[in-house]
């Protein structure tokens, strides 16, 4: 004869099995949403850099208004769905609010008439999201852009222990899927949180300021890193804290 209470309590164990299956599922997917929505958004400015650094031309077009739509545009091309403009999660305004707020606050020095290079590039485009959408966040969410230590060149995007052990020993690995995310649950400063990582890679528009020769200056004065094409050139990286 079964016992009631073993059968009680393995069913409640059952339950909180799939209960904590659907939360990691659920995390995951919200993790890809936003990292595709965040990619969507700095392509955006990735497409439009020669356009920004016309020094012929004052008005751009690429208000908040416009770069919004675009990044919509763009994360529906990367995903195949559209985003639910109706019931957008709290972390997708966040994200959309803070893609909006960066390209009205950089309105002037992006329709400068006679300036060329104006330093506004993807990278700086994405770190400055990154951080109006972690400050929007703060306490629940927060996002990164990083890269291998040796790649990076402002210090707030040096990879953290996770992070860089992730990069090292996964997505340098021979035979790692490309482009496969990696997730885990870790512990962030002492707190319970989600951990999501993406691996990027070196494109075409990339190379002008980070393929070769390696130690050449580029546009912006730093060094080229002597990167290649399809080379593993840096990550998004998210946290979800529990």
């Amino acid at each position: 004869m079964i016992n009631k209470r073993y059968l009680g309590a393995f069913f409640c164990a059952t339950m909180l099995f799939f209960s904590d299956l659907a939360s990691a599922q659920s995390q995951v997917e919200t993790s890809h949403e936003l990292t595709t929505l965040y990619r969507a958004a700095r392509k955006v400015i990735s497409v439009n850099q020669k356009h920004i650094n016309d020094a012929s031309i004052a008005g751009k077009g690429l208000s908040a208004a416009s770069v919004k739509e675009k990044t919509l545009e763009n994360y529906l091309e990367a995903s195949g769905k559209a985003l639910d403009m109706a019931s957008l999660s709290k972390a997708q305004q966040a994200m959309i609010s803070a893609v909006e707020d960066v390209m009205a606050e950089n309105q002037e020095l992006i329709n400068e008439q006679g300036v060329g290079f104006k330093g506004f590039l993807p990278a700086i485009f994405a770190r400055q999201v990154a951080t109006k959408f972690s400050s929007k966040m703060a306490g629940q969410m927060k996002i990164k852009l990083t890269a291998p230590k040796n790649y990076v060149r402002n210090r707030s995007n040096r990879p953290d222990k996770w992070e860089h052990n992730v990069i090292e020993r996964m997505f340098k690995k021979e035979g790692y899927e490309k482009g496969k995310a990696f997730s885990e649950e870790a512990s962030v400063l002492g707190k319970n949180a989600f951990r999501f990582i993406l691996p990027e890679y070196y494109g075409k528009s990339c190379l002008g300021c980070h393929g070769k020769p390696k130690g050449e200056k580029d546009i912006t004065g730093g060094k080229k890193e002597g990167g290649v094409l399809g080379e593993l050139g840096g990550a998004i990286s998210l946290t979800i804290f529990q």
